[in-house]
């Protein structure tokens, strides 16, 4: 799994000259402190450039425009730290000038009840609300801390800044994104179908691909080619491949090394694969250790060409930087309400399993023959927090609408074949109840992680409809 890269936000330092400006020199040094010491860095005016390298008249706001605009590629995010009221329109117009559309967090330092003299005291409680007033005025989305007032060295913040660089991440993870489609929704799979011009919508793009592509650029390799051989060698050292034929596994060396190929030409991000039972029928593996490894790589494959499921499976992994799993809402769990069987064949990430061994397809075996289903990963989840999403397209409503929420999964025993696991949801019956009111698929993107308060926050500056479960406290 790759190193989460470092962040990097855009800070408007927020001043006026009715209030202490020293808060504003402290503000600023403390903002930069806390940024370097959560390995962010931080793009901010200098004492050089304004008083304290703030922000109060519109010839600053316009510096830390430009600024912001020489840095534009980098930043992430913006934040606005208020050590005392703030100019709200110094603040709102160099966000505006600048042109940049990203997540922006709105923060405010709170006062000492026993010390509100006029030489310490901020507003900055007040000043929080005209800021927010005036960046609703201009039509600029922005995020609230948990608290109305918190320290920028308080644990509070610490906690916000970690959930609004999950937020940062997946807003600009899927700028642009280019997602695969290799080969064609399966015939009684009506449920994964979506919209690509929804989607185009948000600047995601589809690339496809058609199997008969796929096959016909397997047959053209050697058993030989270096592509071929590096896939192998990476499979056997993925998985345990004891028991499954030779011949198998090199078909899927060269089905991995063939989209390798195809998504590094044409600049693909995550995919999704057809998989029953043309692949099995035709080809004679079935593609679950590939997709497997992609995943376990954070980068996203999802079955049956569910785009929507890879979309969600992306976002839980831009903000967590783990792995994430497309699985079904598939069985109750005895008579336990908020208890249910998740499951796949599967292609689940290795980071998912306790154990995992590579086996054969049991569900399509009896139709298309054990032999022509080698490749599964299989075993049981183990246990821990994660969270779920679910983000489709709306074609009747011409909108990208979605659920999320927290959850885990568990030890309670379960003896079945596949990827399976326990998950236990808060108000689970409730759950279910809104995804087959709302007419949502039966897959779902899980990740062991908590990030799906910034799933949900990340939705919102895309402009998706995102539901929250079991809801928010605020």
């Amino acid at each position: 799994m790759a190193a989460q890269r470092t962040m990097t936000f855009g800070v408007v330092v927020g001043n006026r000259g009715f209030f202490p400006d020293h808060l504003a020199k402290t503000g600023r040094e403390e903002i930069i402190s806390v940024l370097e010491a959560a390995g962010a860095k931080a793009v901010v005016l200098g004492p050089e450039d304004s008083k304290y390298g703030a922000v109060e008249t519109y010839t600053e706001s316009q510096k830390c425009a430009e600024l912001f605009k020489k840095h534009g590629e980098e930043i992430d995010g913006i934040i606005i730290t208020l050590p005392n009221f703030g100019e709200e329109r110094g603040i709102v117009d160099a966000i505006r000038l600048s042109g940049l559309k990203v997540p922006v967090l709105v923060q405010a330092t709170p006062d000492r009840s026993e010390n509100m003299t006029i030489a310490v005291r901020r507003d900055s409680f007040c000043g929080k609300m005209s800021a927010c007033n005036n960046l609703m005025q201009y039509g600029i989305p922005y995020s609230l801390t948990t608290l109305h007032t918190e320290g920028l060295n308080s644990s509070e913040f610490k906690s916000d800044l970690e959930w609004f660089s999950q937020v940062c991440r997946i807003v600009k993870g899927l700028k642009n994104l280019r997602i695969g489609a290799i080969g064609a929704r399966p015939t009684a799979f009506n449920t994964v179908r979506y919209s690509e011009r929804i989607l185009e919508t948000s600047g995601i793009s589809v690339e496809t691909l058609d199997l008969s592509e796929v096959f016909g650029r397997i047959n053209k390799m050697k058993d030989s080619d270096d592509a071929a051989q590096a896939k192998l060698a990476a499979i056997k050292s993925y998985v345990t491949t004891a028991g499954i034929p030779d011949e198998a596994l090199l078909k899927m060396a060269k089905l991995g090394a063939v989209i390798d190929g195809w998504m590094t030409q044409t600049h693909v991000t995550i995919s999704a694969v057809q998989c029953w039972t043309s692949m099995e029928e035709y080809f004679g593996v079935v593609p679950c250790t590939i997709m497997s490894m992609m995943s376990n790589n954070l980068i996203p494959s999802a079955c049956e060409v569910d785009v929507p499921g890879t979309l969600s499976m992306y976002m839980l992994a831009l903000a967590s930087g783990t792995p994430s799993a497309l699985l079904d809402w598939n069985n109750n769990y005895g008579s336990h309400p908020d208890k249910c069987v998740c499951f796949h064949c599967s292609n689940l990430p290795k980071h998912f399993f306790k154990e995992v061994k590579m086996d054969y397809q049991e569900i399509i075996a009896g139709t298309v023959g054990k032999l022509n289903t080698f490749g599964t990963c299989v075993g049981r989840v183990k246990s821990g927090e994660m969270s779920y999403a679910r983000f489709s397209t709306d074609d009747r409503r011409g909108v990208i609408r979605g659920y999320t929420g927290p959850g885990k999964f568990t030890d309670d025993p379960l003896d079945t074949f596949g990827g399976a696991g326990v998950a236990e949801i808060p108000q689970l019956q409730k759950l279910l109840k809104y995804i087959c009111r709302e007419g949502f698929e039966h897959h779902v993107a899980a990740n062991f992680s908590d990030v799906s308060k910034a799933v949900h926050e990340a939705a919102r500056y895309l402009g998706w409809e995102s539901h929250y479960h079991p809801g928010l406290d605020d």
